[in-house]
């Protein structure tokens, strides 16, 4: 009986680090969410202002 609540409580141990790790993680994913939101908001924004960036697929570079 003292073996299985041995397991049970490192299982338990076990599923509060797994979850403190997914949490930490799900932060991580919805800044990194936002950041890329926030870039191609602003990327659209300069593109329609005509002032947008280098355009590297229809430009040759300058050594040609």
């Amino acid at each position: 009986m003292q073996h299985l609540e041995e397991q049970i409580a490192h299982l338990t141990r076990t599923v509060d680090e797994l979850n403190t790790v997914v949490t930490r993680q799900q932060a991580d994913i919805d800044l990194l969410t936002r950041r890329v939101e926030m870039l191609l908001q602003r990327e659209g924004e300069r593109a329609q202002d005509g002032s947008g960036g280098i355009v590297l697929g229809d430009e040759r570079p300058p050594h040609y």
